[in-house]
């Protein structure tokens, strides 16, 4: 009876499943999906400026940042690396602005870079690159296109997008000042004027190829040929026949249909707040649409075609109103034909006000962008793919208003309506987006403000889910080695799922691999009794049997050595040019005593900053001799991606380097030229990128670190100091630098019980006490924005902060803030422990009242008293405000300083 009931049962089970998946399939084909159907993941996060994305098909993820460098996200890993770099020109607008991928770059590695080559001659280009492993190989350029570009203002464009015929279309902007013409349409013909205060001889003319997208068909050697259908036929007389649409005045990120080959793109408008009787209309921004080639009306028409007048600015008189029907161009600058085709209105548009057209868009701030066109069909049945509901549907979002919009065609793909997409989710600053091979949308986020490092900026990926969705494991350990029997403290904290209550996940945990499920609490304790390694994994599944897993490490049978420093100082600052005493000691449970000649301590200055490097516990495989600088500064330029220090990766290991070039007298020179100059051949095929836009110092300092890790190098570095004695801290008092000094202690014990040794490091930072804003370790609610090439700190929000990770502030009475209160109003707390943690001092409300009246600088200094503590804290500046701040006005603080008196 049982075997009955089983199997008359089972098959009713799997229908039902069936049944239940497709109900969900089609529930989201005219239903909108609710916001909670989608994730949003965060990538990477941190960028400099991201500008454009391509997604590969295998999920990896190209993106470029304006001031050259790209890179790649890795989703095996997590991780993400620089893979090429180019020495751009990146004041005003210009920059490594563009990148596509080639539509045959699974076979051909190649892709494309818009960018602004430094020098004295004043260009855009766009170029042809290969990407040799996952490295761009910098040789293999092949220059396809320089266009003229005015350098010091407006409006470069430069995205670019391939169709399914394996056209390439590239914007560009007018590379005209809009302030010169009181943000009305810049027509200044006038003789002696500069030369970028007329759009007509760049959007206006048809002989230029600014102000424009063009549309061309690379070819296998490099050069282009010209499809047909573009503006201008080949050969006719005053034109270029690159030009696929022309009329436009910064069109900065574009999108291709790719099934009809239609054209979108947003286009940034002019500034003006009103509607002007002798002048033209108010400033538009506007989403267009191409479906053939054509004009779209700039600097002569905008909007729905709302006319400008000419204006002759020598006379300061209007003259008359253009024509939409065939605008004449007449301006002395103009190299092309004076009759224009008539002119296409834009697809939707709308000003700073609310619009009258289409008030669901808003008001305030306006940067108008085109995404693509989502097709259901495109993509294989993934788990994550968009719902039929978005079929056909075009993404245009905003980057001043922080929204994305779907736009719904109908059968000609005229507009019919347009609905808000995930309103409940924040955006800052969407600056480019793709749908990948899965069906889910990649997301380029710039972060608040321009021209700046925003730590709000990321790269990120939206999943759409219609059932129900995977639950996310984390686990975490309060210690990953020692000796048996080794108590573990396990923590299942940071697990979720998105569809029901976290409480109600079922947590199992397998602690030695046997794959039996040994605990099924959250928190659990777990005793490891014999030596070994062991993979403890924590297995949560929701209420519907969906599973997420994660995996940790446990070593058992060698407990890590236990390092002590001692001083008689402040661990984290100098004041003057103090002399510490200092005492090291060294333990070891299975080493016993231990010798001090294998205790390495080192004391070294820099002249400048220097950035920890961490590595996970336990995992540490460095020499304890190393050159630290140089190590710190081979992982900040992304050289461990493609090297390990005993095994080797894209490239040869650092020990097989250092093996190689040790005994060879010029050896360090070859080395420092080939890090520069890039190239291969030595160790295969594979090409390394150049590293030209670092120091010869650095460079030297990075060789000095990989010769360092040669197996073969017993002696012992210059720098070397015995176990107590007294630290001076005098160079920075003698070069008139504001360095750091740094006390080093490693040691490596002799492993035990079949355990490989383990290598402990301890180290002290002495630091100027004075710590720049934009340096500090935590930030929230904040940006970094660039001031006469220096970086500062503008709080965004009420209750926005930054932190210091270990500060000692025993001896510290005083911190003094730099401070610009730039309009606003507002005041600090100071805390220890955490953003909710102790208050240790807090200020009166700062403004513009404080600046001492002898001061008329940007910047001032406002002393405020702490209360004194004893050891290290992770410190936090905490701005609040009652004023509010917005864009143009915030709370701006450059440096915090530390004062002993």
């Amino acid at each position: 009876m049982k075997l009955f009931l089983t199997y008359f049962l089972i098959p009713h089970i799997i229908i039902a499943f069936t049944s239940c998946q497709q109900a969900e399939e089609e529930k989201f084909v005219t239903e909108k999906p609710e916001d909670s159907r989608f994730t949003k993941v965060a990538l990477v996060e941190k960028l400099d400026e991201p500008m454009e994305l391509e997604v590969l098909g295998d999920g990896r993820v190209i993106f470029i940042e304006r001031k050259g460098k790209v890179k790649m996200f890795e989703p095996s890993t997590g991780g993400t690396k620089e893979i090429g770099f180019i020495d751009v020109f990146f004041e005003s607008e210009d920059g490594l602005l563009g990148l596509a991928k080639d539509p045959g770059f699974d076979k051909n590695k190649w892709i494309y870079l818009y960018y602004s080559p430094v020098g004295p001659v004043s260009i855009n280009r766009l170029s042809r690159f290969t990407l040799v492993g996952d490295l761009i190989d910098m040789d293999s350029e092949k220059i396809m296109l320089e266009i003229p570009h005015f350098r010091g203002c407006c409006h470069s464009g430069g995205s670019i997008e391939f169709d399914s015929k394996g056209n390439l279309y590239l914007s560009l902007g007018d590379d005209t000042t809009p302030f010169e013409s009181d943000n009305y349409n810049p027509i200044d013909e006038r003789k002696g004027r500069p030369e970028n205060v007329d759009a007509q001889r760049s959007s206006g003319n048809s002989n230029d190829l600014r102000g424009g997208i063009l549309r061309i068909t690379p070819q296998p050697d490099g050069t282009y040929t010209i499809p047909e259908g573009n503006l201008f036929a080949v050969g006719t007389p005053n034109t270029r026949p690159e030009i696929y649409v022309k009329g436009n005045r910064n069109p900065f990120r574009i999108a291709v249909d790719q099934k009809n080959g239609y054209l979108y793109w947003g286009e940034v408008g002019p500034d003006a707040q009103n509607d002007s009787l002798g002048r033209g209309p108010r400033g538009y921004d506007e989403i267009n649409q191409a479906k053939n080639a054509g004009y779209f009306g700039w600097p002569y028409l905008i909007a729905n075609n709302k006319p400008y007048w000419y204006y002759d600015f020598d006379k300061q008189e209007s003259i008359f109103e253009y024509d939409p029907q065939g605008p004449i161009n007449n301006s002395p600058n103009n190299t092309g034909i004076k009759q224009l085709p008539s002119a296409q209105p834009a697809f939707i548009w709308y000003p700073y006000a609310e619009s009258e057209d289409f008030p669901q868009l808003g008001s305030g701030g306006r940067n108008a962008m085109a995404g693509p066109v989502y097709y259901h069909d495109l993509f294989p049945k993934t788990e994550v793919k968009f719902p039929k509901y978005y079929h056909g549907k075009l993404f245009i979002y905003d980057w001043m208003r922080n929204w994305i919009f779907t736009v719904t065609m109908d059968k000609e793909s005229n507009l019919d309506s347009m609905e808000r997409f995930l309103p409940s989710v924040v955006f800052d600053k969407p600056v480019d987006m793709q749908f990948g091979a899965d069906g889910s949308l990649y997301i380029l986020e710039y972060g608040t403000y321009w021209s700046a490092q925003n730590d709000d900026s990321g790269l990120y990926k939206i999943e759409f889910s219609a059932g129900n969705r995977k639950p996310i494991a984390k686990a975490s350990v309060n210690k990953n080695q020692g000796s048996s029997p080794l108590k573990v403290q396990f923590s299942g904290e940071g697990s979720m799922d998105f569809d029901e209550a976290d409480s109600l996940l079922l947590y199992e945990w397998d602690f030695d691999g046997s794959g039996k499920i040994q605990s099924k609490e959250k928190n659990p304790t777990y005793t490891y009794e014999k030596n070994g390694i062991y993979k403890p994994i924590l297995t949560v599944r929701d209420k519907e049997g969906e599973k997420a897993t994660y995996q940790l490490e446990v070593t058992v049978g060698n407990e890590p050595p236990v390092i002590s420093i001692l001083l008689d100082n402040n661990r984290s600052f100098y004041w003057g040019n103090p002399i510490l005493n200092y005492q090291v000691t060294v333990s070891d449970l299975e080493d016993g005593v231990i010798s001090e000649d294998k205790i390495m301590i080192t004391w070294d200055y820099l002249d400048s900053g220097f950035d920890r490097v961490e590595a996970a516990e336990g995992h540490q495989q460095e020499h304890p001799s190393i050159n630290l600088l140089g190590q710190n500064l081979t992982v900040k330029s992304g050289c461990n991606a493609c090297h390990g220090i005993d095994n080797p990766s894209i490239g040869p290991s650092y020990a097989s380097v250092a093996t190689k070039y040790e005994s060879d007298p010029s050896g360090k020179n070859y080395l420092v030229q080939k890090i520069t100059n890039g190239g291969g051949g030595v160790w295969g095929e594979r090409q390394m990128p150049s590293h030209s836009h670092l120091s010869q110092g650095d460079i030297e300092q990075m060789v000095e670190y990989i010769l360092s890790l040669s197996p073969n190098k017993q002696s012992s570095p210059k720098n070397r100091i015995p176990t107590q004695g007294k630290l001076k801290l005098n160079q920075h008092v003698k070069e008139n630098l504001n360095g750091t000094y740094l006390l080093t202690v490693s040691y490596q014990d002799q492993g035990a019980n079949g355990i490989a040794p383990i290598l402990r490091r301890e180290q002290i930072v002495f630091r100027n006490p004075m710590l720049l804003a934009a340096e500090a370790d935590y930030f929230e609610g904040t940006a970094k924005a660039n001031w006469q090439d220096s970086k500062m700190i503008k709080f965004t929000e009420n209750q926005s902060y930054i932190g210091f990770n270990d500060i000692d502030l025993s001896k510290v009475k005083n911190l003094i803030f730099s401070l610009d209160p730039n309009k606003k109003s507002g005041w600090f707390e100071v805390r220890v422990g955490g953003v909710d943690g102790k208050i240790i001092g807090k200020t009166p409300v700062i403004s513009e009242d404080n600046r001492p009246k002898n001061n008329q600088k940007k910047w001032f200094d406002y002393s405020m008293e702490i209360e004194e503590m004893n050891g290290s804290e992770n410190l936090f500046i905490i701005f609040h405000t009652e004023t509010g701040v917005d864009i143009w006005g915030s709370f701006l603080m450059n440096s915090v300083s530390f004062k002993s008196d």
